[in-house]
């Protein structure tokens, strides 16, 4: 027969909660400064240019 399960408490909701905001807040920095380097032109970070896959599909 199924039991009800206990109650989890207000601090280890909160915990949670703080927990995933912080790893939302990381990424978001490193999505920033990523930005940032590569608008600069300081970057060493490679992205695919969208325009030379589709001439390259064409051959």
């Amino acid at each position: 027969m199924a039991v009800p399960k206990k109650k989890t408490s207000k601090a280890k909701r909160d915990q949670r909660k703080a927990h995933w905001k912080r790893k939302a807040f990381f990424e978001a920095q490193k999505a920033l400064s990523l930005g940032k380097s590569i608008l600069t032109g300081k970057s060493t970070f490679v992205y695919p240019n969208p325009e030379e896959d589709e001439e390259g599909d064409e051959e």
